[in-house]
């Protein structure tokens, strides 16, 4: 599969450390408008290819494409300056500020005016849920607010691409149907291609319009949320009875 326009592309992407394989010959695509999920059992090698994919770590080999441009060897601030973003499992907000300034932090280090980065905020607070919080510290936000306000500073932001890592663990099921309808929403409205990394099963195949399966750092199955439900070595590796 070659890169195309509009495109966040991987291409035979394989790492090892000290002769331990991570990763082997993974080629993905996220498109802008469309959300995939990339699932796997614990190990399989899903941090891995974020990190690859947001400059966090680099290849052994293989190429990251981002619209055309080959950013494999591209640090991750740059990678963020052009569009890609992504959230973290554990957060990675300013503890000792508050919410509303670490969303108007990320606005303005990818250059945008004070005004609008306060403006970016306050619409963020109010998408996330958490306009209630947000004089409040990083620091002291339950867990579940953490992750969302790690997904409304990659969005302040204004990404093309948006990887997020877990962004459901620690959200009850209410605010994970709450969270499914901002998934769509970015998607649809702001026309941002996004790579969901979650073990919540349901959230994925709820949201997803395709989904990437890796297991022992290889791809085992790519197709569309009904395909990935059916397909016999997905269920064996990972889903089991979760599917349904």
């Amino acid at each position: 599969m070659t890169e195309r326009p509009g495109s966040l592309h991987a291409t035979a992407l394989s790492r090892t450390y000290a002769g331990v394989r991570a990763l082997e010959g993974v080629t993905i695509t996220v498109r802008r408008h469309e959300v995939i999920g990339l699932i796997g059992p614990n190990g399989a090698g899903k941090s891995t290819l974020v990190n690859l994919l947001s400059g966090f770590d680099f290849p052994t080999s293989g190429s990251v494409m981002l619209e055309g441009f080959d950013i494999t060897t591209w640090s991750a601030h740059r990678r963020v300056r052009s569009g890609l973003v992504r959230t973290f499992q554990h957060g990675h907000a300013f503890p000792g500020l508050t919410a509303r300034e670490n969303i108007e932090v990320a606005a303005l280090g990818t250059g945008a005016a004070r005004g609008v980065a306060a403006r970016r905020a306050t619409e963020l607070l109010e998408l996330m849920g958490l306009a209630d919080h947000s004089n409040a510290e990083a620091a002291t936000l339950p867990h579940g607010d953490e992750r969302l306000l790690g997904v409304a500073r990659a969005l302040a932001t204004m990404p093309k691409f948006v990887l997020l890592d877990e962004p459901a663990a620690g959200l009850n099921e209410d605010e994970i149907s709450a969270f499914a309808d901002i998934i769509k929403l970015v998607r649809d409205e702001r026309n941002a291609g996004i790579l969901l990394i979650e073990h919540n099963v349901p959230l994925v195949l709820g949201v997803c319009d395709r989904i990437h399966v890796l297991d022992q750092g290889e791809t085992l199955a790519e197709g569309s949320p009904t395909e990935i439900r059916n397909h016999p070595a997905v269920a064996d590796a990972y889903l089991g009875a979760t599917a349904g």
